[in-house]
């Protein structure tokens, strides 16, 4: 045997030895793939799928778990937003979110918080339960639109799972798909054919479904996003400030008397105008990242902080390590409450600035007009920011500019309040 032989013999067994511990470290059986096996139309207990998606389905249950976010902002404990922010009694006062306004826990127990908030009674309506159980595909295929304005009561009985598998999959190809019908005229009044949409959109459409601003159509209970300006918080405000089928405001502010709105957890219009959103990154991307067990790749459904699985969800575009990463989340949410917390106050002392000069005799009532739409504006912007969910990380550059606006309009408010009263009332 020559020379040239035996090296070339002990090079291939040294690339033997390399390529198997490589085998070893990335899982090493072949990738399976998982086939998709068809679910009975209309199951919607995640169990029931879960015995043919046994990881998807392991990986779901986990939100049951109920923990403190690692940045203490957010999280799954069931605590009430007021007790870091206090300024929530005033600023939704004579309205039930300053009875109850506590942090969102799980998918898992969507139907059961919705069943315990103090915020929902007898009068309630079906509309909303719309983003709370995959029924609703029913409940629409029954009545339409007519399931919004029936008893909360009478729905929430007949649904016997909270989000579940069905709310985002096809039972039959498992193909991604959005049941939300508020969602899907949004869409068809944007020109968007979902048919369209492609698989990395719809990852980040089965999110948005729910995960967005909407209001309730007055007398029909019907489910709107206000999405035809925009997804900005300046283009959001001048649609509704045109009162949209006669939609004029959430509710009275019982202090100042200003018409006002109430945000409703815009995730996915901050993210879309955001870095990662403009990237093309998905929600699911970093919200339910791609994992591997026994060689099997598949999508974590355990759908929480990204900084839970930060390797996962981060790593695969960002280099600079889990400790970096952590670090610079922990920084943006720090510097966003601070000056959330700072406009939120602002705006209460608006609302009591604005109830003194009411107060006076011979206010100047235009003034004190102005003043209170500069309230409502300026709570738009301090609450289409804390309603929602990501502290600021979803878009911080548009977050930052909003709460400074909000700040600024709070004051504005004020010096209205002031001039309509002809004295400095606050």
């Amino acid at each position: 045997m020559s020379n040239m032989q035996k090296t070339l013999i002990a090079l291939l067994g040294v690339a033997v030895i390399f390529f198997s511990f490589v085998a070893v470290r990335v899982g090493v059986k072949p990738a399976a793939t998982v086939k998709a096996s068809p679910i009975p139309a209309g199951e919607y207990d995640a169990a029931v799928w879960g015995k043919v998606y046994p990881l998807q389905y392991e990986s779901y249950r986990r939100m049951a778990e109920v923990a403190p976010s690692p940045t203490g902002y957010g999280g799954s404990v069931n605590v009430q937003k007021s007790d870091m922010q206090p300024e929530i009694f005033t600023n939704f006062k004579g309205m039930p979110f300053s009875k109850d306004y506590t942090e969102d826990r799980g998918h898992v127990y969507a139907v059961e918080d919705l069943l315990h908030s103090k915020r929902i009674g007898p009068a309630s309506k079906g509309a909303c339960i719309t983003c709370k159980t995959p029924y609703v595909e029913q409940f629409y295929k029954e009545a339409g639109w007519g399931y919004a304005n029936k008893p909360l009561g009478e729905l929430l009985e007949r649904s016997k799972h909270p989000v579940t598998c069905a709310q985002c999959h096809d039972s039959e190809t498992m193909n991604l798909r959005v049941i939300n019908p508020a969602f899907i005229e949004a869409q068809e009044r944007r020109g968007i054919d979902l048919s369209k949409a492609t698989r990395e959109e719809m990852r980040t459409y089965v999110c948005a479904q729910c995960h967005s601003e909407y209001y309730f159509e007055p007398g029909s209970m019907r489910v709107v996003f206000p999405w035809d300006k925009g997804f900005k918080p300046e283009e959001m405000y001048t649609y509704y400030a045109e009162k949209p089928n006669n939609f004029l405001q959430d509710w009275e502010h019982p202090d100042s008397k200003a018409p006002m709105l109430k945000a409703q957890h815009p995730d996915y219009e901050t993210f879309a105008n955001g870095t990662h959103g403009k990237a093309g990154v998905s929600c699911a991307d970093c919200h339910m990242p791609y994992m591997r067990k026994d060689g099997q790749k598949y999508t974590s459904h355990f759908i929480t902080s990204p900084l839970k699985t930060l390797d996962a969800s981060c790593s695969p575009c960002h280099s600079q390590g889990t400790e970096w990463l952590s670090e610079r989340v922990k920084t943006i949410q720090d510097q966003t409450f601070l000056l959330q917390h700072t406009a939120g106050l602002n705006v209460a002392k608006a609302h009591e600035a604005i109830r003194k000069a009411g107060d006076t005799p011979n206010v100047n009532q235009a003034e004190l007009a102005k003043a209170r739409e500069l309230v409502r504006k300026a709570q738009w912007m301090w609450d289409i920011v804390s309603a929602e969910n990501s502290m600021g990380f979803h878009n911080t550059d548009q977050t930052m500019t909003t709460l400074g606006q909000a700040n600024e309009l709070a004051h504005q408010a004020i010096e209205s309040a002031n001039l309509a009263a002809g004295i400095n009332v606050l």
